[in-house]
C-alpha cells in the first residue's frame, strides 16, 4: 500500500510541475487599468540626422495603490541591421543600465533596475530613449514595443509603433509618397490588438510582435542570451510521459499486491509445493 501511495504522490507532483510549466509558456496579458503611450516619435527617421528622443509613458486609472515599474523595450528592424541602430535609455542623472538581448533582427532592452519614479493613480512614469541611425542606411523600417512591468515582473501595459527609416539621399530625391506610419496600443481585454499595423498592405508583420513571442521576457534576466525562455511543448510531453510511467508502475505493483494472497492459497492446496508452506508458530519440540 505504501508503494501505491508513493506512486500517486509522485504522479501528482509531476502533474503540478507540467501544469506550472505550461502556464509559464502562455503569453503574458496586459493588466487592467494600465495604459502605455509612445511619444516623441517623428513621422519618419532620417539616417545620420542626429539623435531622436522617444518617450514611453505608463499611467494607471483603476484606483489601486502605487507600484514600481521596470521598463523593457523591444526593437525590431527590417531593411537594415541592428548594428546600424543605436538606442540608449536615459534619465536625468545620465544613462540608465540596460540588459540587452538580441535574436536575428530583434533586440530587447530591459532595465536592470526599477524606474526611479512611482506609478500611482493620476500619476505617470516615463522612460526616455535616444535613437540614432547610421549614415549608410538607405531605407528600412523600425518597430518599437514599450512594455511596463511591475516589481513582480507582471506585464502592466504595452504600446507598439512602426516608423520608416530613410537615408539622406532618399530624402533629397523623394519618389512616391510614403504611407503614413501607424501606431497600435494593446488593450488588456483584446490581446490581438497588440499586433502593430503594417504601413504596407502587402508587407509582412512587423518584428515587434514576433520579438515579444521569441525573446524571453524580463523574468529571464539570469539566463544567457542563447538560452531560450519559457517552457516548451517538448518539456510538457516529457513530464506527461513520466507521469504516465509512474502511474503504470504503481498500478502494476498494486495488482501484484492484490493477487499475492490467491497465489499463496493455491500453493497450499498443491501437495507438490508443500515445501513452500510456512511452518505453524509455536514452541519448537
Amino acid at each position: 500500500m505504501s508503494v501505491w501511495r508513493n506512486a500517486l504522490r509522485i504522479g501528482m507532483v509531476l502533474a503540478c510541475l507540467s501544469g506550472a510549466g505550461l502556464g509559464a509558456a502562455a503569453p503574458a496579458r496586459a493588466a487592467a487599468g494600465f495604459a502605455t503611450e509612445l511619444s516623441g516619435l517623428p513621422d519618419e527617421f532620417t539616417a545620420g540626422n542626429g539623435v531622436e528622443t522617444v518617450a514611453a509613458v505608463v499611467s494607471r486609472s483603476d484606483g489601486g495603490g502605487c507600484v514600481k515599474v521596470r521598463w523593457s523595450m523591444v526593437l525590431g528592424v527590417q531593411g537594415l541591421r541592428l548594428d546600424q541602430v543605436k538606442m540608449d535609455r536615459v534619465e536625468d542623472s545620465g544613462s540608465f543600465p540596460l540588459e540587452i538581448r538580441t535574436e536575428g533582427d530583434v533586440a530587447r532592452l530591459t532595465d536592470r533596475q526599477l524606474d526611479p519614479g512611482i506609478l500611482c493613480p493620476g500619476r505617470t512614469v516615463t522612460a526616455r530613449y535616444r535613437v540614432a541611425f547610421a549614415e549608410d542606411v538607405s531605407r528600412g523600417r523600425v518597430s518599437f514595443a514599450a512594455e511596463a512591468y511591475d516589481e513582480n515582473l507582471r506585464l502592466l501595459a504595452r504600446q507598439t509603433a512602426t516608423r520608416q527609416v530613410v537615408g539622406e539621399e532618399a530624402v533629397a530625391t523623394p519618389s512616391a509618397t510614403a504611407p503614413e506610419p501607424t501606431e497600435s496600443s494593446a488593450a488588456p481585454s483584446d490581446p490581438a490588438a497588440s499586433a502593430p499595423v503594417s504601413d504596407d498592405p502587402g508587407a509582412d508583420a512587423t518584428p515587434s510582435e514576433e520579438a515579444v513571442a521569441e525573446l524571453p521576457p524580463p523574468g529571464a534576466a539570469g539566463r544567457p542570451v542563447a538560452q531560450p525562455g519559457g517552457f516548451g511543448v517538448v518539456q510538457g510531453a516529457f513530464l506527461l510521459g513520466g507521469l504516465l510511467l509512474f502511474l503504470g508502475a504503481g498500478l502494476l505493483l498494486r495488482l501484484r499486491h492484490l493477487l499475492r494472497p490467491a497465489g499463496d492459497a493455491a500453493a497450499g492446496d498443491d501437495p507438490g509445493r508443500a515445501f513452500e508452506r510456512r511452518a505453524p508458530r509455536g514452541r519448537w519440540r
